[in-house]
């Protein structure tokens, strides 16, 4: 296979998602490096994004699968037969996860031909689930290398992906954003040598902003986050109301939307909170880093689900650490990966009201110590938060893997 340049095939569930700006700061800097992009999207998204078409898969061509299916199980069993034994040998750890890799299969089953007539150098899958299974089924089918992301929802959601470990065995490398997924895969068996912690970034680093001196007599706290139960935002209400029983002054303001946000609100008039604390819907990134600028505090209550689903270290922490914004998280999952308790930020268990009320009152109050850590936050951010210092370490593996 010759190409004066190399052509790398980058497959999202959604491409460009409103919720997914990290991804979309990867692209811009895979851009800049100048790499040949060819970017697939698999449910919605598409159109024109920084100049480069986003080719959006048209459900419709699924129906071609009543003559392909046969097809490929005749010409393919290879590759066919794994995923036929897989449906009658486990089940799927929940519908959504069926369908998403359904859905991967279904796409690979459709562009086969395509991609063999013109295939690109390497492929990689943005996420663990739909894309990635397009990506293995493709590269069996066509010869091809490729890549995989593998971040929280892919590896814990009911127990994690349901192909998830197949599908990584044949990964050139996988790509996770932080050292919690790194430990977690190879406990599934990956080694340890194909799984690279590269973090997601910034394409640039926001002003960086006084400490403000009234927050002491009204603390000015934000949440951005999904309305779902990994965020454990009834723990975050629960503790707005000792805040408030505490005679600590504050405005919060949440933002985000999700299925939570009726029971929520609810909840926050039942604890008597619903005065001092907005819930803002979801809203644009402008308009989040304005609310940034607004915010004192950062605050972020994850626990782990009962599906088994948490976050990784959520993008707005670091977000919110580079532009001054002292963060107060619980440590589930890998939050203190970059808040480290008492040096870039503070860390308090969701059950611990008490610890969260004088963790916000400290930093109300002592200047000295907001400062110490707003400027600790910075730093950190800045050595380990860059897209395009992270971007070029992602993109020297697509290198070393189109050259062999």
């Amino acid at each position: 296979m010759s190409h004066e340049r190399p052509s790398i095939a980058y497959l999202f569930t959604r491409f460009p998602h409103s919720t997914e700006t990290f991804l979309q700061r990867e692209i811009v800097a895979m851009k800049r490096l100048g790499v040949d992009l060819r970017l697939y999207s698999m449910w919605g998204g598409g159109g024109d994004f920084h100049g480069l078409h986003v080719k959006a898969f048209n459900k419709w061509r699924l129906l071609e699968l009543i003559w392909m299916i046969p097809w490929v199980a005749v010409t393919r069993w290879d590759v066919f037969g794994v995923v036929w034994r897989g449906l009658w040998t486990r089940r799927a750890p929940s519908f959504i996860n069926f369908a998403e890799n359904m859905l991967g299969a279904g796409f690979a089953c459709v562009f086969y031909r395509a991609w063999r007539k013109d295939p690109p150098t390497h492929v990689h899958a943005a996420w663990g689930g739909a894309p990635a299974t397009a990506a293995w089924c493709l590269a069996r089918m066509n010869g091809l290398r490729f890549s995989a992301g593998a971040h929280a929802y892919d590896i814990y959601e009911h127990g994690g992906d349901w192909w998830l470990n197949e599908k990584l065995a044949d990964a050139v490398f996988v790509h996770t954003s932080t050292e919690m997924g790194k430990v977690s895969l190879v406990e599934r068996g990956v080694t340890a040598e194909k799984v690279q912690v590269i973090r997601r970034g910034l394409d640039k680093f926001p002003e960086w902003k006084p400490l403000r001196a009234g927050r002491a007599e009204t603390l000015r706290i934000v949440c951005v986050a999904r309305l779902v139960e990994k965020k454990g935002l009834d723990h975050q209400l629960r503790m707005y109301a000792a805040l408030k029983a505490a005679g600590v002054a504050f405005e919060a303001r949440i933002i985000g939307d999700g299925p939570l946000r009726e029971p929520m609100k609810a909840m926050s008039v039942e604890l008597g909170v619903s005065e001092c604390v907005a819930f803002m819907g979801h809203l644009s990134q402008p308009d989040v880093w304005a609310q940034l600028a607004w915010a004192d505090v950062l605050v972020h209550t994850g626990v782990i689900a009962p599906s088994g689903d948490r976050d990784g270290l959520p993008n707005v922490i670091p977000e919110a650490m580079s532009a001054g914004v002292a963060v107060v998280t619980s440590p589930a999952a890998a939050t203190t990966e970059a808040i480290h308790d008492g040096e870039t930020g503070l860390a308090a268990e969701v059950t611990d009201v008490a610890a969260w009320v004088e963790a916000l009152r400290l930093l109300a109050t002592d200047d000295q110590k907001a400062e110490r850590l707003r400027c600790a936050a910075r730093e950190w951010v800045e050595e380990n938060f860059d897209a395009h210092k992270n971007a070029a370490r992602l993109h020297a593996l697509f290198m070393e893997a189109t050259a062999r």
